[in-house]
């Protein structure tokens, strides 16, 4: 059997874990839990995906790669997390490296996710490219001249972090109007309930159960359909999406923006809007090569991925 290296992205809502063959890059086991409150119990769910992969997979992992949401530091440290209460200081690398006996690498999860993106998805060949994950928060990655960048401590890209309604909601960071409190997976959800609650959506209220929360999902399946309603609140996410990608692309030019996490399952009623409004937004748009705005390669599975690239790399 050759070389098996895992990966475990951390994200507000669960922890996903991928054990990758090292040689071929074939997933050989997933595994994921719901994310929980603090650091001794992320730590403990952390731990028992790596021991259910290594079942599921028959073998050991020779390394393991952590991509968390939240400041991670260069020493394997998630200093904090907006979207993972309870979790502050949490020695990743030491409490991963005693429990499995091999090395650990720690990384942000969206900067984990354009490592994959880069070397074997949607910005593969690409010397400059943003990638934008839209999950529970909003996170983010660089690469220019063909690298991924950090910044000066390793906090780069947390883009949903930018404040571009400073008349918004309060974020779990502490500020008023960042980014991810608009144009995140969480924030569809904010935008079809108001729509629900202000009755401007029967349509998606019929889809709601008796004394169940609207969810995004609906808001998508709604918009899926054909509902105005639906296609109403995918058309205002979309611009609030937008709007933050032109801030970007104007600050840095890339080649090419990828879109990850929960939300671009949506497809073409998300994309489409999307990239119209990332048009208008976007500094001398008619003046300039276009800047394509795609999916994803591997979705979800993006920051998992790119973490057990990174643990591979340190094989």
């Amino acid at each position: 059997m050759g070389r098996m290296a895992v990966g475990l992205d951390i994200g507000g809502t669960k922890v996903l874990g991928l054990a990758i063959d090292v040689e071929s890059g074939a997933v050989l086991a997933e595994h994921r839990v719901l994310t929980p409150d603090g650091g001794t119990a992320v730590m403990s769910a952390l731990t028992g995906v790596v021991d259910d992969l290594q079942r599921r997979a028959g073998r050991r992992a020779e390394a393991v790669g952590v991509g968390a949401a939240g400041l991670v530091d260069s020493s394997g440290v998630l200093r904090m997390g907006p979207n993972l209460p309870g979790v502050i200081d949490l020695d990743l690398v030491g409490g991963l490296h005693r429990h499995a006996g091999v090395p650990v690498v720690v990384d942000n999860d969206a900067t984990a996710a354009t490592v994959a993106e880069h070397r074997l998805g949607a910005a593969r060949g690409a010397t400059d490219a943003i990638y934008v994950a839209l999950g529970t928060g909003i996170g983010g990655g660089v690469i220019l001249d063909g690298a991924i960048r950090r910044g000066a401590n390793g906090f780069g890209g947390e883009f949903g972090h930018m404040v571009i309604d400073p008349t918004g909601p309060r974020c779990g960071c502490g500020q008023v109007g960042c980014w991810e409190q608009r144009a995140s997976g969480s924030a569809l959800g904010d935008l079809a309930r108001a729509a629900v609650d202000e009755g401007r959506a029967p349509g998606l209220a019929a889809l709601v159960g008796p004394g169940d929360a609207v969810s995004g999902e609906q808001a998508v399946a709604a918009a899926a359909a054909g509902d105005p309603a639906g296609l109403a609140v995918l058309d205002e996410f979309a611009r609030w999406v937008a709007l933050g990608l032109a801030a970007l692309v104007n600050a840095l030019d890339p080649a090419v923006v990828v879109i990850g996490g929960g939300v671009v399952e949506a497809g073409a009623v998300l994309m489409t809007p999307l990239r119209r409004q990332f048009t208008a937004f976007l500094m001398g748009a008619e003046h300039r090569p276009a800047v394509p705005v795609v999916p994803a390669h591997f979705g979800e599975h993006a920051a998992a991925v790119g973490a057990a690239l990174l643990a591979a790399d340190a094989i």
